[in-house]
């Protein structure tokens, strides 16, 4: 082959290199603007809000309501509701999925899924009610409440990604060697996990509306806005709170299912 030829190859070679590099940057890019779509729909909706209460002739109660550092310490306290008990959901949730999957416990599932159901059967004011008074009032017992009210979810779905495996692929993984464990880490967990996000996406969702009912005893929270508007009949700042919480949830939601796309096991 003579030089001109290698020459060609090559050029040739990394033509084709870039055209792909090219096909997959398109896709990528497109994958980026629908990111960016929610957040600027949310960015919109916060920022129309503010102009309209900006141009409202407020109270001295919705403005000591209605300020920016109230604002940000309630949503802050209601992240603090949201993150700490999804953490717990998890790390309950997602354990007991796997147990009760295992040939060991398959008996005892319909007796744990019913302990299980005990959070979502009793009604979510009640259940916050009722832990503030056998237990306490503050941050710990609405955060026992919203895991209680929101553990099944994830429960349940991961139990339905797990046994939605292929038993063949199981076996295949099996008859190469591999233990149990490295099946269930290497294998079942990876292809259970779009189902199990699915159900984090619904206790992530559940979690943000039911955390409003923490402000009842004393966890804090947006509640305390849509509450403070019906008490001191303001509807202004039950509507401000209100639409807070949707943002919220919208958001956290719209983050979650990124982060679904993003370790979803490639092929799946």
């Amino acid at each position: 082959m003579t030089g001109e030829e290698i020459l060609d190859t090559e050029l040739a070679v990394r033509q084709d290199d870039l055209a792909v590099h090219q096909d997959g940057a398109a896709p990528d890019r497109r994958r980026l603007r629908s990111y960016l779509v929610t957040p600027l729909i949310l960015t919109a909706i916060l920022l129309a809000t503010y102009l309209y209460v900006g141009g409202q002739n407020l109270s001295s109660g919705e403005q000591r309501r209605l300020n920016g550092e109230v604002i940000a310490a309630a949503t802050w306290e209601h992240l603090e509701l949201t993150v700490v008990s999804t953490v717990l959901v998890l790390l309950i949730a997602i354990p007991w999925g796997i147990l009760l999957t295992r040939p060991v416990l398959r008996s005892v599932t319909p007796a744990a899924l019913a302990v299980f159901n005990i959070g979502q059967a009793v009604p979510s004011i009640g259940l916050v009610a009722l832990l503030a008074i056998v237990w306490d009032i503050g941050f710990w017992p609405a955060v026992v409440a919203l895991v209680a009210y929101t553990v099944l979810p994830v429960l349940r779905n991961t139990m339905v990604g797990l046994r939605e495996v292929d038993q063949s692929v199981i076996e295949a993984a099996r008859g190469m060697g591999m233990t149990r464990t490295m099946v269930l880490t290497k294998i079942e967990l990876p292809l259970a996990v779009p189902i199990i996000m699915a159900g984090l996406r619904t206790a992530l969702t559940i979690n943000i509306g039911t955390a409003t009912l923490g402000t009842f005893i004393g966890a804090g929270g947006l509640g305390g806005l849509i509450v403070a508007g019906f008490v001191q009949n303001r509807p202004l700042i039950t509507i401000v709170g209100a639409i807070l919480v949707a943002v919220l949830a919208l958001l956290v939601d719209h983050v979650a299912g990124i982060a679904e796309e993003v370790i979803r096991p490639r092929g799946l």
